[in-house]
């Protein structure tokens, strides 16, 4: 009894001491304390939670039962013990898990009959019952799945990353997985970004050209908000249309300047600009579209030849513009179907894929629908309060929830101005170009 006061004296200690380390240097407190005991606790409750969630399945199994006989009259029951086969509920085999900078992750072996999509519907349950904020599922091969548990939001607050040094590669933010948010015009080459006003579109708008600004490439801007949003960086884009009519003659000088591309690589003998020499080869275009729907909306029919015009220049954009250096980015509050085809037929040739808050479900649909139901679900759920969280579909072919890193107006503008040495004139670029022949193209 002498001992308990000094034993009162120090465990308040050792407790501030672990709030201490915990609060000041996460990352070796998870790893020394935090994770071997989550890993315990994940293996010893894996049998129930599976059961729970519905991942066990029933085999029959021989098992050693004792079934009550008759009670004799002392009172002394007399059992008779037997083998029987009997239906047992039966848990998926899991590995250790390992740690990771947010959570963990632990692979499993499926049982006949089950698929990760089994897995993947029962996530939010397996979350809710590990206690984690989510859980992500994935496949690495045939008869096993990867849990992957975060136990904590890593999009509350995001810090800025060092800028990527390769051409036409932007670090815009961080995935949920902790990864760098990458925008790699090279890999991907068209995007389509959705989201309601202030979920943070614009700013990852701000984010792009302040990547994009110091790199050797020339920024074309189609902001039909009347130009209030692109005006500030004009002195790093080289060209700006404000307007239908100046979208629509600034789409056919890309036409125009896609197909003199495709001369230039048919003569060398290559499939793309990468592959002409360095001095043949020729500046990259990104092509930044604000407002998309204001491409597509039609007030009365005489502005239908206008639509459809402009709108077949988008498309042939995007269809054959890869491969000559010409990549979109095309920024929306509102993508539905209503629009018209071209917006449809837009769609299909952005293979990425961003979707922040929508105000309605067609949008997050129109964007997401056609990848995963999961993400569309992740979408609709995007609070107002978490401006810049987005749905993501990588370039590794899943989706991810991200958040790109503020990026005030001034800082764009800022780079705008620093960088404007670097930007090459429209009339430099469109030099010699001649207006496409629609038989041309369709032969290109």
């Amino acid at each position: 009894m002498s001992n308990l006061p000094l034993w009162l004296a120090v465990l308040p200690l050792i407790g501030v001491g672990l709030w201490a380390w915990r609060r000041f240097h996460y990352p070796s407190y998870w790893l020394l304390v935090g994770f071997p005991i989550t890993a315990v606790s994940v293996r010893t409750s894996w049998r129930r939670i599976a059961l729970g969630c519905g991942l066990t399945k029933k085999r029959q199994r021989w098992w050693f039962t004792t079934v009550p006989g008759l009670v004799a009259s002392t009172g002394i029951v007399k059992v008779k013990r037997r083998f029987q086969r009997v239906a047992v509920d039966t848990k998926p085999f899991m590995w250790l898990p390992l740690p990771t900078r947010h959570g963990w992750r632990v692979t499993v072996h499926t049982l006949e009959g089950q698929t990760p999509g089994d897995y993947a519907d029962a996530a939010e349950r397996l979350a809710h019952s590990w206690g984690v904020h989510a859980i992500r599922v994935s496949s690495p091969g045939p008869g096993r799945v990867v849990l992957a548990a975060t136990m904590r939001d890593p999009l509350v607050t995001v810090d800025q990353l060092p800028p990527s040094t390769d051409l036409l590669k932007v670090t815009v933010g961080r995935l949920e997985t902790g990864k760098p948010w990458v925008i790699d015009f090279r890999t991907v080459p068209h995007w389509l970004n959705a989201g309601a006003t202030q979920s943070g579109k614009s700013n990852l708008a701000n984010a792009l050209i302040v990547g994009l600004a110091p790199q050797p490439v020339a920024l074309v801007g189609i902001d039909l908000k009347g130009g209030v949003e692109f005006t500030p960086y004009a002195p790093r884009l080289s060209a700006l249309a404000t307007c239908r009519e100046e979208a629509g003659r600034l789409l056919d000088d890309l036409v125009a300047l896609m197909l003199d591309r495709m001369g230039v690589c048919r003569q060398a003998s290559a499939r793309n600009i990468w592959q002409l020499p360095p001095a043949l080869r020729p500046v990259p275009v990104v092509v930044l579209v604000d407002e998309l729907a204001e491409l597509y909306l039609m007030a009365d029919k005489s502005e239908k030849d206008e639509i459809a015009k402009t709108s077949t220049a988008l498309l042939r954009v995007a269809q054959l513009g890869r491969a000559f250096g010409i990549y979109l980015f095309c920024c929306g509050q509102r993508i539905g179907s209503d629009l018209g085809p071209g917006v449809t037929a837009l769609r299909a040739q952005c293979s990425g894929r961003i979707c922040h808050r929508v105000n309605d479900p067609e949008t997050a649909t129109m964007t997401l629908g056609d990848l995963d139901p999961a993400a569309l679900a992740s979408a609709r759920a995007i609070p107002a309060e978490t401006p810049g969280v987005a749905i993501v579909a990588s370039q590794d072919g899943q989706w991810y929830r991200a958040r790109s890193f503020y990026v005030s107006e001034q800082s764009a503008e800022h780079a705008a101005h620093t960088h404007a040495h670097v930007t090459p004139p429209w009339d430099e670029i469109t030099t010699h170009l001649t207006q496409p022949d629609p038989s041309e193209l369709l032969d290109a």
